[in-house]
Parts: C-alpha cells; sequence; structure tokens
C-alpha cells in the first residue's frame, strides 16, 4: 500500500511533484529506489530539482491572429541569455503565446486564482448541482470535483495543450526544463481581443488559431 509519507518521502528525495511521487511509488510496487530511478528516467527529478533555480534571463514575444483579432505578450524567463536563444526554447515560447491566444487562460497557475473567486464560483456550482437535483451528501463532492475542471479551464497550466491535449502546459513546460537543462519560469502574460467586452459573435478562437497553424 502506497502511503502518504512514502510519498512525501520520494518528493523530499526528488523534488518531483507529488502526484509524479505517487504515480512512480505505483509503478515500483512502493519500491523507493526503483521510483527515484524511475522519475530520472522520466526527466522528473532533475527537472523539479532547476524549478529551483533562478531564472533572470528569457524573452518578451509576442503572437499577432493573423487578421489581427487576438494579440498576446508574453515573458518567459530562462537562467541564461545563452539559453534563451536556444530555437528550442524560442519554439515553446510561442507556442504558449498561441495557447494563450486559442484557450483564454485568466491566470497562469491555480496559486494566482484569489480566493474570493474560488469561493464565488463554488457558490455558483453549489447551487447549479442543487437545482440539478442531487443529494445534499454528494454535493461537496461535485461542488470540488468541478473546482477542479474550473482550475484546468482558467489556468495556463493545467490547460491541455492545443497540439497535443494528452499533455498538459506543465508538462511540456517540464520536459523543456528537461531538456535545455535549465529552470524556465512562464512569469506573465496579456491577452488582448479585438472588441473586448462589446457585444459580439462568438468564434472558436481555439479552433481559428489551430487552422493558422495548420493543425
Amino acid at each position: 500500500m502506497i502511503t502518504a509519507d512514502m510519498v512525501k518521502q520520494l518528493r523530499e528525495r526528488t523534488g518531483a511533484g507529488m502526484m509524479d511521487c505517487k504515480k512512480a511509488l505505483n509503478e515500483t510496487n512502493g519500491d523507493m529506489e526503483k521510483a527515484i530511478e524511475f522519475l530520472r528516467e522520466k526527466g522528473l527529478a532533475a527537472a523539479a530539482k532547476k524549478a529551483g533555480r533562478i531564472a533572470a534571463e528569457g524573452i518578451v514575444d509576442a503572437y499577432i491572429h493573423g487578421d489581427g483579432r487576438i494579440g498576446v505578450l508574453l515573458e518567459v524567463n530562462i537562467e541564461t541569455d545563452f539559453a534563451a536563444k536556444n530555437e528550442d526554447f524560442k519554439s515553446f515560447v510561442k507556442d504558449v503565446a498561441m495557447q494563450i491566444a486559442a484557450a483564454k487562460p485568466e491566470y497562469i497557475r491555480r496559486e494566482e486564482v484569489p480566493a474570493d473567486v474560488i469561493e464565488k464560483e463554488k457558490e455558483i456550482l453549489r447551487a447549479q448541482a442543487l437545482n440539478e437535483g442531487k443529494p445534499e451528501k454528494i454535493v461537496d463532492k461535485m461542488v470540488e470535483g468541478r473546482i477542479e475542471k474550473y482550475y484546468k479551464e482558467v489556468c495556463l497550466l493545467e490547460q491541455p495543450f492545443i497540439k497535443d491535449p494528452d499533455r498538459t502546459i506543465q508538462q511540456l513546460l517540464t520536459e523543456k526544463i528537461s531538456t535545455i537543462g535549465e529552470n524556465i519560469t512562464i512569469r506573465r502574460f496579456v491577452r488582448f481581443e479585438k472588441g473586448e467586452g462589446l457585444t459580439k459573435k462568438e468564434e472558436n478562437f481555439a479552433e481559428e488559431v489551430m487552422k493558422q497553424i495548420g493543425g
């Protein structure tokens, strides 16, 4: 049986994420040393350790949707100026900018979502569940499940990558840290949409962006 203490111990030894540690222990039947090896093979332990290092270089990039309806300005940091010129890094930044244009995230990570926003969302979701006739005793669990879905919609790192929906942006980021060998941080972004806030026809921007990049 995989315990919380085992997961904690593996996380402390490797720096990998909690869910990755749990998966590694499940895959290796609870063998700590094999789990460490499993994480290293996946590059997750090394990437997690690099994530603690300061990334002060990088680039500010822009993505403008073909007809000028959507624009994204994005800052992504990396440790050295040399790595910032790496084509793999530049390609990653461009992919993230297109992701923002297509998927309209509001935050980078879930920790940035204000507590009052989450509480308001929970109130709405709870009312919806009760209106659907769900029993009171399971409503709270339903709300928690729907909040997780909400995070995946509004937090960039938790969104499925538009070019490969089987991977999240966080997974893509972890892979790039491992491949390039330096810590990478998505620091901030601004997304502009022509006529934003005005009444207009709804468009499927994810589909539009994918068409433009030939996806």
